[in-house]
C-alpha cells in the first residue's frame, strides 16, 4: 500500500455517486421499481455499486434485450432526483483541486451532469461518463482517460472512491487509492485502499507548486 499522504498527485479523479454525492434514495427505488415491473428478484444484485448501468442489466437479467432495458432504468434514473445532496467535504474538496480535478462516473453524461447540479456542485472541466466509455469499472479505462484528457501520468493520479469496482479500477490503472465509507464498512475496505476515511471531510487537499497534496484533517 503506497502512504498517499507522503506523495504529491498530478491530479485527483473523483467517483460522483457514493464519493461527492448521495444518490442512494433514487437509485434504489429507481432499481427496486424497475426489478419489480421486469419480474427480476432485487435480491440478486447484491452490491453493484460503481458498475455502469448495462453491466447491472446484463449481471442480472441476461434474458432481456439489453438495450431496451438499460433504456428502461436510465429514464427512470433521470426522473428521480429527489433528496440528492452533496456529500461532506464534496464541494471543498473539487474546489481545492481546481484545474487538477475530473469527476469519473459510471452513470451517463445526462445523468450525471443532472445528479451533479441537484447536489449543487461545480463540475470540473473534465467529466468522464459511461457515454466515454467501452469497458466500464472495474476496468482500468475510465481513469485512464480521466488521466489522459488532464494531461497527467495515471501513476501520479489519486483516484476517490466508495466502491470495490472503482478501487479496483483505479489501482488497475496504477493510480494512488482514496476510499470513503458510503457504501461499504471500514473492515471491507482495508486493503482495499491505500488509505480509507469516513469522508472528504477528514482529508484536506491543498494544491502546491508541484502538485496536489493529502492531508489527514487531524494531522
Amino acid at each position: 500500500m503506497r502512504d498517499i499522504t507522503q506523495e504529491t498527485f498530478d491530479a485527483v479523479l473523483f467517483d460522483n455517486d457514493g464519493t461527492l454525492t448521495d444518490s442512494r434514495g433514487p437509485v434504489e427505488r429507481s432499481w427496486r421499481s424497475w426489478a419489480a415491473d421486469h419480474g427480476v428478484d432485487f435480491a440478486r444484485f447484491g452490491n453493484f455499486h460503481g458498475v455502469t448501468s448495462r453491466g447491472i442489466v446484463e449481471m442480472v437479467a441476461p434474458h432481456l434485450d439489453a438495450d431496451a432495458a438499460t433504456a428502461d432504468i436510465d429514464r427512470r434514473e433521470l426522473e428521480d432526483l429527489d433528496g440528492i445532496v452533496a456529500l461532506p467535504g464534496a464541494v471543498d474538496a473539487l474546489a481545492a483541486v481546481g484545474s487538477r480535478a475530473a469527476i469519473v462516473t459510471s452513470a451517463g453524461r445526462e445523468l450525471a451532469v443532472l445528479r451533479i447540479d441537484a447536489a449543487g456542485l461545480a463540475a470540473p472541466a473534465v467529466v468522464v461518463t459511461a457515454d466515454d466509455i467501452t469497458r466500464g469499472k472495474p476496468d482500468p479505462e475510465p481513469f485512464l482517460i480521466g488521466a489522459r484528457r488532464l494531461d497527467a501520468d495515471p501513476a501520479r493520479c489519486l483516484v476517490v472512491e466508495d466502491a470495490f469496482a472503482g478501487l479496483e479500477s483505479g489501482r488497475a490503472a496504477g493510480a494512488a487509492t482514496l476510499a470513503v465509507l458510503t457504501t461499504h464498512t471500514r473492515e471491507e475496505l482495508e486493503g482495499q485502499a491505500d488509505l480509507v476515511v469516513g469522508s472528504l471531510a477528514d482529508v484536506r487537499l491543498e494544491v502546491t507548486d508541484d502538485g496536489v497534496r493529502v492531508r489527514l484533517r487531524d494531522s
